[in-house]
């Protein structure tokens, strides 16, 4: 490489499952490239790594100890991200794991501790933060514009086969304890989880339930959580893939100083004490107070991670911060188990 020449990050990606998307943003992404990738489906991964012009890692031990692999994007079942993550940090890579981080707030600070022991770069794929909606939502919220926080509510109602919870790599992962971690709230509401507790700050308690209404499986297909944050303020949570042809998802934020509210990713309420009457009218009107976002900004996990090692830029969600959405599982899980009783959530 010349002298003052931008470094390339050089990806490898387990999984080619929500790994295929992945794989897709390092050919895309500017200061990437796509060396390797690993399934546990031989002749699918030979055929997307001809597609992408990379090699096909024979094990997943293959691919971490590569010479031209810096960063090992690991997009396996949840409760294989901590142990497959710290394997290749101990291999010298820097690491990504999609969401949840894992199953269990010991395995996560595990995690931690040996990217803290190898100095290796560790980022959780919690891809609803590089969205603009959820950049304005949080920049408004730290201007202040809500004010002293009152209710922060998310709801997703989708639906699921059971031939969803039945398939998967390894068959039948989803919806079991071990590897899903929990249902409707750790798979398919952990986003948005995510996006509730960094917009309305830490959870202090919750009470939940859960149950099975429609699938096989181990985990909840629905469940509700009152929700105490830190601040004082109260929270509903509702998820569940029982609902015939989906609902969506849906977001709102409100205190003494405004609403947000979003759904599908996109905002739909954004009204601020204030404000001329106009922006109050109607459905669609918006606030004319808008925040200035950073420009450049990173569009998904691989803009991150290449920004972070080259220029050294935060992570918009490093493992401390993909922590806290497990910590809240946990809590939520244990109440529900305990017929809804009061359960603190981990610091």
């Amino acid at each position: 490489m010349a002298s003052g020449e931008t470094p390339v990050i050089r990806f490898g990606i387990a999984g080619m499952g929500v790994g295929r998307s992945r794989a897709e943003r390092v050919v895309q992404a500017a200061g990437a490239q796509l060396s390797a990738i690993f399934d546990h489906r031989p002749d699918n991964a030979r055929k997307l790594a001809d597609g992408w012009g990379c090699q096909a890692a024979a094990s997943f031990d293959d691919l971490i100890h590569r010479d031209d692999v810096d960063v090992v994007g690991v997009f396996t079942p949840s409760g294989t991200h901590g142990d497959l993550a710290m394997q290749a940090m101990r291999a010298g890579k820097h690491a990504i794991v999609t969401k949840p981080p894992d199953v269990s707030v010991a395995k996560v600070d595990a995690m931690r501790q040996v990217a803290g022991d190898t100095g290796r770069l560790l980022a959780v794929d919690f891809d609803m933060r590089y969205r603009d909606s959820v950049r304005k939502a949080k920049a408004a919220i730290d201007a202040g514009k809500l004010g002293q926080p009152i209710f922060g509510d998310m709801r997703l109602k989708w639906w699921r086969p059971q031939s969803y919870f039945d398939g998967g790599v390894p068959e039948g992962w989803r919806g079991t304890w071990a590897m899903d971690g929990g249902g409707s709230l750790a798979n398919q509401g952990v986003h948005d989880l995510d996006i509730l507790q960094w917009c309305m700050g830490p959870v202090k308690s919750v009470r939940a339930r859960t149950h099975i209404f429609g699938h096989r499986i181990e985990t909840e297909d629905a469940c509700q959580v009152f929700v105490e944050f830190t601040s004082g303020a109260w929270g509903l949570i509702e998820t569940t893939t029982t609902v015939w042809g989906g609902l969506g998802r849906a977001i709102e934020l409100h205190g003494s100083g405004g609403t947000i509210g979003m759904i599908d990713g996109e905002i739909t309420t954004w009204r601020f004490v204030g404000d001329p009457p106009e922006a109050v009218k109607g459905e669609a009107a918006l606030s004319t107070w808008q925040p200035t976002l950073p420009d450049p900004r990173p569009k998904n996990i691989i803009e991150d991670v290449v920004s972070a090692l080259v220029h050294g830029t935060p992570l918009a969600c490093p493992p401390e911060e993909g922590r806290k959405s497990v910590a809240i599982l946990e809590a939520v899980y244990r109440s529900a188990r305990r017929g809804g009783a009061k359960e603190q959530v981990a610091p």
